[in-house]
C-alpha cells in the first residue's frame, strides 16, 4: 500500500474521518504519512487525557480501531463498500504521555487478494487486521480486529 498512497489520498481519508466520524474530530485525529506503512493516524494526549494525564484507554483502541478501518476505506478504492468492525481485542503494554500513533500492519498480499475476491463474488468479505500503537516509535499497544465489507446494490 505504501506506493498508492498519494498526499490527496490522505486528505481525503481525514475528511471522511472528520465528517462520517464525528468523534474523530473532538479527538484531533490527524492522517499523516507512514514511510513504511503508507499512513498512519495520530492524536495528541492533550485531548485524549485520562486523570493521570496520559491517553485515555479507550482514545487508543478508537485511533486503532479508524487505522484498520483506514486501511481497508484505502485498500478499497470503492466507496460504495461499507465497513464495520465485527470484534476486536486489545492489549496495553505502556502509557502514552504525548502523542498517540496508530498504524495497520499490512496484510500478506494472499489474505488481502483473498478478501477482495470475497467482496466481488459475494458482496461480502471480512478480514483479521493488526495495528500497532506506538508513541516515538515504542510499542503501546497492540489491537487486533476483524472487520466486514458489505457491497452495497443499489
Amino acid at each position: 500500500m505504501t506506493q498508492s498512497v498519494t498526499d490527496d489520498l490522505l486528505r481525503e481519508a481525514e475528511k471522511f474521518f472528520h465528517e462520517r466520524i464525528p468523534l474523530t474530530r473532538a479527538m484531533g485525529l490527524r492522517v499523516v504519512v507512514d514511510q513504511v506503512h503508507g499512513f498512519a493516524l495520530e492524536a495528541p494526549v492533550a485531548l485524549n487525557y485520562n486523570h493521570l494525564h496520559t491517553a485515555f484507554g479507550g482514545s487508543i483502541n478508537a485511533l486503532a480501531t479508524l487505522a484498520g478501518y483506514g486501511f481497508l476505506w484505502l485498500a478499497l478504492e470503492d466507496k460504495s463498500v461499507h465497513l464495520v468492525v465485527r470484534s476486536s481485542s486489545i492489549q496495553y503494554w505502556q502509557p502514552v504521555r504525548e502523542c498517540i500513533r496508530a498504524v495497520c500492519l499490512e496484510p500478506r498480499s494472499s489474505e488481502l487478494a483473498d478478501f477482495h475476491e470475497r467482496l466481488r463474488g459475494k458482496g461480502k468479505a471480512r478480514i483479521t487486521l493488526h495495528v500497532r500503537v506506538e508513541e516515538n516509535g515504542i510499542l503501546a499497544a497492540e489491537l487486533e480486529g476483524v472487520f466486514v465489507a458489505l457491497k452495497m446494490t443499489s
